[in-house]
């Protein structure tokens, strides 16, 4: 080990100015054994600075590098791992904890004994052992004496201490008075030595001459101490004194961190007792309101408002811990509980008087109106006019505006007694929704008189209760049932009954009207039902949305998102309870306030949607083209709604009866078709323009009219093209089935009305079928033309037909005239056979021929002679050219011009 040291030392230490003091042959714990050495260095020059460093052999063999080095102060901890047993393994903790296991036991110790010296001499920061024997921890070296660092190594801790100036010149001096101080340094020694010698006899003799003055020295101390032993009994007495004091100041401390620790107690409880008083006092005045204040009178209702608003913020302040076991404040409690209880079922109460007294009013007004038109011998025809000028739902407004003064203590009541909140709004829906009924169902009445004009006033008005008993019955079953927010409703139902049952047997009635074709209706009925139909839309739409806000803001629905402890019920067709719960005071969770709002709508509206569904029927009953009508108005409506809200009442509702008008519509169109493919057309006379040509006509035209910037475009659209498919295959189809009539003729005059309708309205998704109709109409036409024109010179015809056969099989055209059937003396008899008598005699018998295939109201007689003129003008341009060219030099020509053939058609057109 003493080699390694020396090797150390020589090569990698002193390079380095460094010393090595300790050393110490190591691996890592754990691992696969790879040895290296722990080394303990101080620097050669000042500061000295301590480090550890971490030699390790080269993989070579041949030299040792340095690794790594850790400064003395970053030590943390020592960690022997046991202080009593002989253990290699030990610790050193620098930035994280390096786990050694030395060679020996001894080796370990050294190096820490080191470590722990090194740590004495030169470092403030006290490095901790743990688990170190005490022997190896010894008191560092004193300054100036000549101690091993480690206790086994050769090499000592440089104990030299620097001189300070003075001693410095002093040398100085004394080296050079003598000149052989440093040549010869024992001759210097011994010199200073003699010095020494006769400095210490000279002290020695200098004390010896001052005994007597020690003597005078020693006998002054004597009596220093005297005094000082007096001062010190003094001093005693004094402290005697002074503990005395120091007891009653600790009394007079203790008095007065008493009072202090009382006038802080007072203080606090103050505090306390002021807030009590000021969060849980509640005014004379409010308390009088809440007992006794006019729920009637605006300014009553205010006064209440505020009084509520008060003791819900006594009975919600949040109170300190420990005020809930205080007597006064559970006394103040169920005085505001009492308050509470109390002042909520005087609300209810009057809230539910407020509710009948309103529905009695509104009953009334209703009844007036009703036995106003149930008087007998009333004029009929007057009571029709003034159903016309008064078909309007009546004005709630004013019964809102009476009940929004409530808004804010309904509020309070949800949020204080939702029992009693959830009673009056039963209570409402129930007053409401017969009320509702009844004006609905009224004014659904007056829109079918006055959509079929006419009524049967015995029958409507004969089960009709006298206004005076029925509304004495009312009031007093619903005052009788104002007590408790829950009482029975069964004369609602029987009244209701009683009148639904009128009202039923009315619309029965009208809708047993016969079956009504769109012939019977001009088109000032279908705008009077279209202005009917608009005008109930337009009363129903401002109700709902006003019951809708009303209910909103009175039932305060718009402010929370959502109603812990309650939860909705989805009401059933027989109108069932809006919400159920569990128990008597906890209501069930709410999914949302909008479900709240649409459930109460549906409850109070429920009619709204079978009367539209009862109006759409008789009013499809009555002309299936107002189904359009309705298409169009209902879409308006539906797309308003759902701007505003697309998962309202009023949105869901339209959107359900827009569904029953769509499949009426399509129905429509379904009956169409089906009416198309049953027509039936006579033998006896000519066919002309099929019904439902004309029929598509008068749909198509109606339907831009209505359709005009529509949001349902497309479901026209959609409509055109079905109809349009029935209407080519169904007229094919009459074609191929006509007896008297050319097929060519009905497909040419019927696509020709098809093409004319659809080129005067310009439909844009039909744009392909009208070129396809005018396609046809051409192709019938010059067909029927061709056909036609093969009967007047058919003999002739034949011929050339014959010519041009004989040109096909190969035949030169020169060479024809040789055949013996087709010769010149074959020409010049079939020629002689057609003169011009007999050319216009053939062609008025033609013209009268078509006049008879031809109908009179699609006009298109001279369009077909004209067609048939330059027919036969072509004809005859071809037999000619024919003549040129098989019978060169024949001389042989018609006996008739174009001339001719030009004022034959002219006069037999002028004669006609």
């Amino acid at each position: 080990m003493t080699a390694i040291k020396h090797a150390l030392q020589r090569d990698i230490f002193t390079p380095n100015d460094e010393r090595l003091l300790s050393i110490v042959n190591v691996c890592k714990a754990g691992k696969k054994k790879k040895n290296c050495f722990l080394c303990a260095t101080v620097t050669t020059e000042r500061p000295v600075q301590v480090k550890v460093v971490k030699v390790k052999k080269s993989d070579k063999g041949d030299f040792y590098k340095r690794q790594i080095a850790w400064a003395l102060r970053d030590l943390a901890v020592v960690d022997a791992k046991d202080a009593i047993k002989e253990n290699p393994e030990f610790d050193l903790h620098f930035e994280k904890i390096y786990k050694w296991v030395a060679s020996s036991t001894a080796e370990k110790n050294a190096f820490i004994s080191c470590i722990w010296k090194l740590n004495q001499r030169y470092l403030r920061k006290k490095i901790d052992f743990v688990n170190v024997s005490s022997q190896l921890l010894e008191e560092s070296v004193p300054s100036g004496e000549n101690q091993s660092v480690t206790g086994g190594d050769e090499e000592a801790v440089d104990e030299y201490q620097e001189l300070n100036a003075r001693e410095e010149q002093d040398i100085e001096i004394m080296m050079e008075g003598c000149e052989y101080a440093i040549s010869n340094a024992e001759a210097f020694a011994e010199r200073l030595s003699r010095e020494l010698q006769v400095l210490d006899g000279a002290n020695i003799q200098s004390i010896m001459a001052s005994e007597k003055q020690v003597n005078i020295l020693m006998k002054l101390l004597d009596e220093a101490l005297k005094e000082v032993d007096q001062i010190e009994l003094k001093l005693s007495s004094y402290e005697e004194m002074l503990q005395s004091v120091k007891e009653q100041m600790d009394q007079i401390s203790e008095s007065n961190h008493l009072i202090h620790l009382s006038n802080t107690n007072n203080v606090k409880l103050l505090s306390e007792i002021e807030f009590l008083v000021n969060h849980m006092d509640l005014a004379k005045g409010h308390i009088k309101a809440l007992q006794e204040g006019d729920l009637s009178s605006s300014r009553g209702i205010e006064a209440c408002t505020n009084a509520a608003d008060a003791l819900l913020q006594c009975m919600n302040v949040a109170l300190r811990p420990g005020h809930d076991m205080l007597l006064a404040v559970e006394q103040q409690q169920q005085r505001f509980s009492d308050l509470r209880e109390n002042f909520a079922r005087r609300l209810a109460s009057h809230l539910n008087n407020v509710f009948v007294q309103q529905f009695t009013q509104a009953l009334l007004q209703l009844y007036n109106r009703s036995y106003f038109l149930s008087v007998p011998g009333h004029d009929q025809s007057s009571t029709l006019a003034q159903h016309s000028i008064e078909l309007t739902l009546p004005n709630h407004h004013p019964f809102h505006r009476d009940l929004l003064r409530y808004a804010k203590l309904m509020e309070w009541l949800k949020s204080t007694d939702y029992r009693k909140y959830e009673g009056l709004t039963k209570n409402y829906m129930d007053y409401l929704s017969r009320l509702y009924e009844r004006e609905i169902k009224d004014f659904f009445e007056v829109a079918k008189i006055k959509m079929t004009g006419t009524t049967k006033e015995s029958k409507k008005f004969a089960t009709l209760p006298r206004k005076e008993s029925a509304v004495k019955q009312e009031t007093e079953s619903l005052h009788g049932s104002s007590g408790k927010l829950t009482g029975s409703t069964s004369s609602l139902n029987k009244l209701s009954v009683q009148s639904s049952g009128n009202r039923r047997s009315q619309s029965s009635s009208l809708l047993d009207m016969g079956n009504m074709s769109a012939s019977d209706l001009d088109v000032a009925d279908r705008t009077k039902f279209d202005k009917i139909f608009e005008q109930v839309l337009s009363e129903l739409e401002p109700l709902c949305l006003a019951e809708q806000d009303f209910i909103s803001k009175f039932f305060k629905l718009q402010q929370h998102q959502s109603m812990p402890g309650t939860v909705t019920e989805a009401e059933d067709t027989d109108g069932g309870t809006l919400s159920r719960q569990h128990n008597a005071g906890t209501p069930l969770p709410v999914s949302s306030e909008k479900d709240m709002i649409r459930q109460m709508m549906i409850k109070i509206f429920r009619c709204i949607e079978p009367e539209l569904n009862n109006l759409i029927a008789l009013g499809d009953k009555i002309d299936s083209f107002n189904s359009l009508y309705m298409l169009v108005k209902m879409s308006h409506h539906v797309w308003t709604a759902q701007n505003v809200d697309p998962a309202s009442f009023l949105s869901t509702t339209l959107g359900n009866v827009l569904v029953t008008i769509k499949r009426n519509f399509d129905k429509c169109i379904s009956n169409q078709i089906r009416q198309m493919e049953e027509v039936k057309i006579s033998k006896k006379s000519k066919v002309g323009i099929l019904p439902f040509v004309a029929e598509f006509e008068e749909f198509a035209g109606l339907a831009e009219s209505i359709f005009k910037n529509a949001e349902r475009r497309g479901d026209l659209d959609k409509a055109y093209t079905k109809l349009i498919r029935g209407v080519f295959v169904n007229v094919e189809k009459v074609a191929n089935e006509s007896q008297k009539t050319p097929r060519d003729v009905v497909m040419m005059e019927n696509f020709h009305h098809i093409f004319a309708t659809l080129s005067r309205l310009k439909i844009s998704c039909l744009e392909a079928e009208k070129k396809e109709a005018k396609q046809k109409y051409t192709d019938h036409l010059q067909s029927y033309v061709i056909y036609s024109l093969g009967q007047p010179l058919e003999k002739l015809n034949h011929f050339f037909e014959g010519v041009e056969a004989r040109v096909a099989q190969g035949i030169r055209e020169e060479e024809v005239s040789y055949q013996l059937a087709f010769n010149k003396q074959e020409l010049r008899k079939v020629i002689k056979e057609y003169p011009g008598k007999e050319v216009k005699k053939g062609l008025d018998n033609l013209y009268k021929k078509v006049d008879k295939h031809l109908c009179e109201e699609e006009n298109l007689l001279q369009v077909v002679w004209h067609s048939m003129q330059d027919e036969f003008i072509r004809q005859y341009k071809h037999f000619e050219g024919l003549i040129a060219r098989c019978y060169p030099g024949s001389g042989v020509t018609m006996e008739f011009t174009i001339q001719d053939i030009l004022d034959y058609c002219s006069s037999i057109a002028q004669s006609h």
